[in-house]
């Protein structure tokens, strides 16, 4: 069974983050809403998945990221069978990437 007050406070969270403008807006609204070690796991985390998806194995993504195997696995899990989170964004950052690229070529 949903929690509706635990869906309106996500809800509530997701529109906050969504009226962010800039790279600087969410350095300055995450630093404030996370620790810096909440913050470092989630980037450990989307690192872990574009390694994934860019084929690297476990252990070179754990040296890399400092993650455990176990959370690898688990980055591994949503990518691969969770709701396209992770995939729709690492999507978008590539075509981001390609249209940087370009820009500057």
């Amino acid at each position: 069974m949903k929690d509706d007050a635990r869906d309106n406070r996500l809800e509530f969270l997701f529109k906050g983050i969504l009226t962010l403008d800039s790279v600087e807006d969410c350095y300055q609204f995450f630093s404030d809403l996370c620790t810096p070690f909440e913050l470092q796991e989630m980037a450990q985390r989307m690192q872990a998945a574009k390694m994934l998806k860019d084929g690297l194995i476990y252990n070179e993504i754990a040296e890399r990221t400092g993650l455990s195997t176990a959370t690898i696995s688990r980055v591994n899990r949503s990518l691969r069978y969770s709701t396209g989170g992770y995939a729709k964004v690492l999507d978008a950052l590539d075509l981001q990437e390609k249209r940087d690229w370009r820009n500057r070529h």
